[in-house]
């Protein structure tokens, strides 16, 4: 699906939706691949929060912008690897629109054709801390979570270029609601993770980041990213898109100035995510933290605030676990009584990405313990998914197109540059793994022949964390892990 242009925003004060609530929230709870809404948002005041609106609302107030290279390279521009100023929204348009008076803001030192700026992650909540009627723009009780508002929601504003890493969401599945301006989605779905590279370097509780730059992919490093099924749309202003539960996404800034609204909807499944990370966050910060720093190795993402202590993250395994088993108990007791409606539950908001922007503690975080999306809501019960000009599959790209354009004939002439090289394991005996006795060369600087490899370096503390903590490990060990605790 090359975008969603199909549908659009409902005339301005037409009331009526395609999909009634409850309808709504049995696709978001059910649906396992992408997909645009489109008209049921057409009444959203929200719909009027453009930058203009945003800086008069704000008035001065200053906020935090990433700033990165238009220039692409093979690594993704991690957080980590930007820089940060804090502008008002009234600085970043005229920066935006090239007007002389940013040669002596905070926008300076950055020429708006060669980098970008990214205010994300903005937790709505906290910029309109003072204007708490503000929320109320933003409708997700029209997809069915009555109570929902701007209070549970982020906002995300950028110029053209502006873009988030490739990576995945450890909890619940995800709405986007577009306002202004264009942005680009390539999606995978959960089955490609092997195929991305996952790494937790750097580490941020709730994200997997992929080690592949999915605009400008280094097919020599990482010659599995060809096998990858990218789902790409463009979606457009009054559009919300359904990222479902653990699929891969990179979004990109299109249009010079975009606006996105997001809320991360909590599912059951969120509980033994909660294990998985906090056993993932203990085994990255005692391996992290017992390494020599290095200016060169900024492992912590700027969204996280300190490295927590061993002992704060060993308490926050035990809440998660604490909290795994009093869902499952919950859930137990609930099937014995009669089931009460889905509209009846209250959600609460999401934990992504609010350690650093609410005081968030790993000692005194609060784990839900509400369902989210029983069993009650899942595909059995609801059969037919209503696909057509109000819902739109974000479809797989044609098998000869890679998410970024190149034919699959492309990439197997990156791989004939490299010599048909294998990229398999290296073939070494077990004196060869020990030491070369002929030339006392390590065996990972060896080559399958036995000649010296000049271009292989030694493995690194973030090479085998990307192995010990790589998603599927990590499943395995909570499964051990709750099955011990439940004993």
């Amino acid at each position: 699906m090359a975008g969603a242009e199909s549908g659009g925003p409902a005339a301005p004060g037409e009331d009526v939706k395609p999909f009634t609530p409850e309808t709504a929230k049995e696709i978001v709870m059910s649906l396992q691949q992408p997909a645009v809404f489109c008209n049921m948002v057409g009444n959203w005041p929200a719909l009027h929060w453009n930058v203009k609106f945003l800086s008069a609302v704000l008035d001065g107030k200053t906020i935090e912008f990433r700033i990165g290279s238009k220039t692409m390279d093979l690594v993704p521009q991690f957080e980590t690897r930007c820089s940060y100023v804090k502008a008002t929204l009234e600085e970043f348009l005229a920066w935006s629109s090239g007007q002389p008076s940013c040669l002596s803001g905070p926008f300076s030192c950055f020429e708006y054709s060669k980098y970008w700026a990214y205010a994300d992650y903005k937790y709505i909540a906290r910029i309109f801390e003072d204007k708490a009627e503000i929320f109320q723009d933003i409708r997700w009780s029209d997809f069915g979570f009555p109570g929902r508002s701007g209070k549970e929601s982020t906002l995300w504003i950028g110029s053209e270029g502006a873009n988030t890493p490739c990576h995945l969401d450890s909890y619940g599945c995800n709405l986007v609601l577009q306002v202004q301006g264009r942005k680009k989605w390539h999606l995978f779905p959960p089955g490609d993770t092997s195929f991305l590279y996952p790494t937790r370097i750097p580490y941020e509780e709730s994200s997997v980041f992929s080690k592949v730059n999915v605009a400008k992919p280094d097919l020599k490093r990482f010659p599995e990213f060809k096998n990858t099924t990218a789902h790409v749309v463009t979606l457009s202003p009054g559009q919300v898109l359904l990222v479902p539960r653990h699929w891969w996404h990179y979004v990109e800034s299109i249009d010079p100035i975009t606006i996105s609204i997001n809320s991360w909807i909590e599912l059951d499944a969120d509980h033994e995510a909660r294990v998985e990370e906090a056993i993932t966050r203990t085994l990255v910060c005692a391996i992290k933290s017992a390494e020599s720093p290095s200016d060169e190795d900024i492992w912590l993402n700027p969204t996280e605030v300190e490295a927590t202590s061993h002992e704060i993250n060993l308490q926050y395994l035990n809440k998660a676990v604490s909290a795994y088993f009093k869902c499952q108990k919950a859930s137990v007791s609930e099937q014995t009584r009669p089931s009460s409606t889905e509209a009846e539950r209250v959600t609460s908001p999401s934990h992504k990405r609010r350690k650093k922007q609410v005081g968030w503690e790993p000692g005194g975080h609060k784990l839900l313990t509400h369902e989210f999306g029983s069993s009650t809501l899942k595909a059995e019960k609801f059969q037919k998914i209503p696909f057509g000009p109000h819902l739109i599959q974000v479809l797989p790209q044609p098998q000869e197109t890679s998410s970024t354009g190149a034919g699959k004939s492309d990439y197997r002439d990156l791989l004939h540059e490299n010599g048909g090289r294998h990229f398999g394991k290296l073939h070494c005996t077990r004196k060869q793994l020990a030491m070369s006795n002929d030339c006392e060369t390590p065996a990972n600087q060896m080559d399958s022949d036995g000649s010296p490899n000049t271009s292989q370096t030694a493995l690194s503390t973030n090479d085998l964390l990307d192995c010990l903590v790589n998603p599927h490990v990590i499943s395995l060990v909570a499964q051990l892990l709750l099955e011990r605790a439940g004993v």
